[in-house]
């Protein structure tokens, strides 16, 4: 059992969204084999009331309030120093004091870092404790995340998106050449980081995955829709920007013509935290929940669900939970490619779309032959059971551990 520091950028519970996700499930397999000692922070205040939750996981909990107003504020200072601004954004001096008091104490066998931002701390503690191994789950390479951003705006959020890109991507080249090994969530994001840092660091993909179990075909769950009605859903964090842009742009650009071949179409949004430009979608052809008690009901009985994320790479949660539920899915090229290095085959685990025209003929051809997309649902409940069990995928990173005695504290 190795004693280790898992130092996440936003509190790993509850699981509701997609970096909680993957964070709260490293957690837990960290935990089932090492002493873990959490840091995090917390930017929401309903969060503070899950705290309790982790210690059962933790030798040890940490957590620090991050307001994201005052945040966005001190992240300016980045532009005087020449650094990204997503490193003072995440700089913190009860987080630094917190590293300071631990770096004084028994020494950690490894230390953790989900998302680059968190690096520092890391860092923080080598410099006073040692060279403690270090493991970086980048997830998606951020860096490139701004530079698409970038292209999607005008100037002057255009430049300093640009800016936040270089500065971030050489920032995360920095990180990579410290850790033991570096992993990204597919194999394309591992390779885009490659080209674009050309560091020689260990890199290693480290899929998602899903609870198949608790994400299964539940028909026996309550319809949130109207009896007649025909419900296309989406799901996601409603106040992340590439969902944003996947709504808005779903709603003007494909849901029209959708209405015309299938009046009774409503397009629903599923997601907390929706954005006042995700708000004033809602009216007759669209729905937006908000934060809902349980979201499998609107995949269960949904006719089919989109992903249609024009600003995201990877590999989505949203799309595996739809799968798991046997829901047919038409999602967009780039997210069904990161999913076929995991064996998904586009065409009959689910559909893949590249345009508007795209997205109105396959959902079309869904809504016209229930018995087709009924086996598509199937088939992709049967690909998420082979291939996407969480301790499948994390368990890889286990050989870049230490395997120590427990440190007594």
């Amino acid at each position: 059992m190795a004693r280790i520091l898992y130092l996440v950028h936003r509190l790993p519970y509850p699981p509701n969204k997609g970096d909680k996700l993957r964070s709260y499930h490293l957690l837990k397999h960290l935990a089932a084999n090492h002493e873990v000692v959490l840091g995090s922070f917390i930017d929401d205040a309903e969060d503070w009331a899950h705290v309790p939750a982790l210690r059962e996981f933790c030798a040890d909990v940490f957590v620090a309030g991050l307001n994201p107003l005052l945040s966005r504020l001190a992240s300016l200072r980045g532009l005087l120093s020449g650094e990204a601004l997503s490193l003072p954004y995440y700089r913190h001096r009860a987080m630094r004091a917190w590293i300071d008091e631990l770096s004084r104490g028994p020494r950690f066998d490894a230390v953790v870092v989900f998302s680059s931002t968190m690096a520092q701390y890391a860092v923080q503690l080598r410099q006073a404790m040692g060279e403690v191994p270090m493991l970086v789950d980048f997830v998606d390479v951020d860096s490139a995340k701004w530079t698409d951003y970038a292209n999607a705006h005008r100037w002057p959020m255009s430049w300093l998106y640009r800016r936040e890109g270089r500065e971030l991507l050489a920032y995360e080249r920095e990180v990579a050449d410290q850790a033991r090994c570096s992993f990204f969530v597919t194999e394309s994001e591992k390779a885009l980081f490659q080209r674009l840092s050309a560091s020689p660091a260990a890199v290693e993909a480290l899929g998602n995955g899903v609870d198949s179990g608790y994400f299964s075909p539940l028909p026996a769950q309550d319809n949130p829709f109207d009896p007649d009605e025909l419900p296309l859903v989406f799901t996601g964090a409603m106040d992340y920007w590439p969902n944003v842009d996947a709504v808005q742009w779903f709603a003007s650009e494909v849901l029209p013509g959708l209405r015309q071949r299938w009046p009774r179409l409503k397009f629903t949004i599923v997601g907390r935290s929706p954005t006042p430009a995700v708000q004033a979608l809602a009216g007759e052809a669209v729905r937006v929940t908000g934060t809902v008690p349980d979201v499998r009901p609107y995949l269960q009985h949904a006719a089919a669900v989109v992903a249609p994320l024009r600003l995201a790479r990877g590999v989505q949660n949203k799309i595996l939970e739809a799968m798991a539920v046997g829901r047919p899915v038409v999602a967009a090229r780039s997210c069904v490619e990161a999913l076929s290095a995991n064996g998904v085959l586009a065409g009959q685990d689910l559909l893949s779309a590249d345009s508007a025209g795209d997205y109105l003929e396959l959902v079309h051809a869904l809504l016209s032959a229930p018995q087709r997309a009924q086996a598509i649902g199937q088939q992709a409940r049967e690909r998420v059971l082979r291939q996407f069990s969480w301790h499948a995928h994390l368990s890889r990173l286990d050989q870049y551990l230490p395997v120590t005695a427990k440190v007594a504290a």
